[in-house]
């Protein structure tokens, strides 16, 4: 009867034990609240992650220019400011380990990338260092996965190609200067190309130019002609009628859709 009694007494302490911790939640929840504090939101940390994983350097290195220590939305993980950018850092990580992997990066490579920035940010000793390690961090995660994504494609020639055209957004593309920088006609560089990717090279090209205005109007205040001209389309009104049939929005609608999302 006596270990029964001990052993209720115990589970009562347990269970004030988890009653206290909801009144502490609860009450800095309630603090967060009062002083406006906001998190980072969902979808444009998935969009970060994403991008990461397909191997979009340019984009990421744009998003990476707003520094982690200044990055709106953080949670308070410990009091030590070093510590809390740490706790922040690994989670980073650990996150664009897991969506490389699956986008394909093996285990191995994608944990040994962790496990290497994980070790320098333990040995950073301001926040600003650690913050300052977290686009190195992004980037190399993302030049593995822009890697990997071309070593799908068996020919050097596309693969330059790719490259070219990742390279290249903000001008006018076409088959001919393709085949031009790659020395091969542009009807046999449009059939090879077709093969190896699914896709014309027109095709391809207008995709990514679509993909980094969608990230443009997410995660930028360029207005839409600008974004237009930076991609280089001939009008602005061309290039809404090709975001519309691309996405089912126009520019205007796709921004103030991901606004009202955050």
């Amino acid at each position: 009867m006596e270990n029964k009694a001990t052993e209720n007494t115990n589970m009562d302490i347990t269970i004030d034990n988890y009653s206290n911790y909801d009144k502490e939640m609860f009450t800095k929840e309630f603090i967060r609240r009062e002083d406006n504090f906001l998190r980072a939101p969902y979808n444009p940390e998935v969009n970060f992650y994403s991008t990461i994983k397909a191997g979009d350097t340019e984009t990421i290195k744009e998003l990476c220019k707003e520094e982690l220590i200044k990055k709106p939305g953080l949670g308070k993980l410990s009091n030590d400011p070093v510590q809390n950018m740490k706790f922040h850092f690994v989670i980073t990580t650990a996150l664009a380990a897991r969506y490389c992997i699956s986008g394909g990066m093996d285990l191995s490579t994608a944990y040994n990338i962790s496990d290497f920035y994980i070790q320098k940010a333990d040995a950073c000793k301001t926040a600003k260092e650690i913050s300052d390690l977290h686009p190195k961090m992004c980037l190399e995660y993302t030049k593995r996965m822009r890697a990997l994504n071309k070593k799908m494609i068996t020919s050097n020639y596309i693969i330059k190609c790719i490259d070219y055209i990742y390279d290249n957004l903000h001008n006018r593309i076409t088959v001919n200067d393709l085949a031009d920088y790659v020395a091969l006609s542009p009807t046999y560089l449009s059939k090879l190309f077709k093969k190896e990717v699914g896709v014309s090279i027109n095709e391809y090209i207008r995709r990514q130019k679509m993909e980094t205005a969608k990230n443009m109007l997410k995660y930028s205040d360029i207005n839409v002609a600008l974004i237009s001209s930076i991609l280089a389309f001939p009008t602005q009104s061309y290039f809404t009628e090709r975001f519309k049939a691309y996405t089912g929005l126009t520019p205007t609608t796709y921004r103030s859709q991901n606004l009202q999302k955050e």
